[in-house]
């Protein structure tokens, strides 16, 4: 058989030619996507906004405090010229993680049992029953935690100090166990569970049915399933659920504010008396704050702004990478 290349056989060996779609969107569409983008635009340009006016309010303080100063200063006193929020700072991030390291296990625990273990009779009235507690107002949570948590978690507070005082973070300097981190800390994990859960539920429900199935095919348990199907495919849901929660605790306010006796000095002795959030002191001060105080409390919350924000960059970016390697 010769080897002479057949005719037409070089337009068939050639890279196909780019082909151009042309997509007529109806009236409908293309309403549709301006209003997203309008509205995606809008969420974009009333947080830049709030940003802004937070900053302009606030920089006659910190201007003329120093704003390296300002973010590492213990004290808070406007009114003698000398504020900061180094100490209120290192407090809201320390009472978040307490929340966050008690509430993620329940959460985790509480959306797998919805999901996976729960009989379906029950899984609607268990789903409905989380999604009424995140609508509970905080200060409920304040007032509960105040007469009922306190007294109680106060004698688990002294068991724990007497017990796991050789942890740093357990050990106590004073014996002094009410408005303590802890139960603040407690307070909020139970704000932010029914959050965590209903995120981390909504994913979990959403695993591939097919993988489940081929799994139980091949002899796995309903634990088996839930390794090695449900959680890596909920990862993205985990993070997120946590974040959201996390963000939640940054910022609350009122319950923090009812429970915690404010101290302006970095402790990590948890379980002792004493304690302070960004939040809790704007809206203690804020009532009978006089211009400069004013200025300073801006100043704060533009610190509990930018470190929401970074918070939520890290969640996407972290959900991100997390759902590139669950496909892979």
């Amino acid at each position: 058989m010769s080897d002479a290349a057949l005719p037409g056989s070089e337009d068939l060996l050639r890279a196909p030619a780019r082909i151009h779609v042309k997509t007529h969107r109806v009236w409908g569409d293309r309403v549709y996507r301006t209003t997203a983008r309008v509205i995606g635009l809008l969420v974009l340009v009333v947080m830049v906004l709030v940003f802004v006016f937070l900053f302009r309010q606030a920089w006659p303080f910190v201007g003329a405090e120093g704003i390296w100063r300002f973010l590492t200063i213990q004290e808070f006193n406007p009114q003698a010229g000398s504020a900061g929020v180094g100490a209120l700072l290192f407090q809201t991030v320390e009472l978040s993680v307490i929340a966050l390291v008690l509430a993620v296990p329940v959460s985790l625990g509480t959306a797998l049992f919805i999901t996976e273990y729960a009989p379906r009779r029950l899984r609607g009235p268990l789903t409905s029953l989380v999604d009424l507690l995140a609508a509970v107002p905080s200060v409920i949570f304040g007032i509960w935690g105040f007469f009922f948590l306190e007294p109680r978690e106060s004698k688990l507070s002294v068991w724990m100090s007497h017990h796991l005082s050789f942890i740093p973070l357990f050990k106590v300097t004073r014996p002094e166990y009410t408005s303590s981190p802890f139960i603040v800390g407690t307070v909020l994990a139970l704000m932010i569970i029914p959050i965590c859960t209903a995120v981390m539920r909504q994913v979990f429900s959403q695993a591939p049915p097919g993988e489940r199935e081929g799994a139980l095919a091949l002899g796995a348990t309903r634990w088996g399933v839930v390794r090695a199907v449900v959680l890596p495919y909920g990862r993205q849901g985990i993070i997120g659920g946590s974040m959201l929660g996390l963000g939640r605790a940054l910022g609350e306010t009122v319950a923090v504010a009812l429970l915690i006796s404010p101290i302006f000095f970095r402790s990590t002795h948890i379980l002792q008396l004493g304690g302070n959030s960004i939040a809790a002191e704007i809206i203690n001060q804020y009532s009978e704050a006089t211009k400069s105080n004013l200025a300073a409390l801006m100043g704060a919350g533009v610190v509990l702004f930018v470190v929401t924000l970074i918070v939520n960059v890290l969640a996407s970016l972290i959900t991100t990478r997390s759902g590139a390697a669950t496909e892979i």
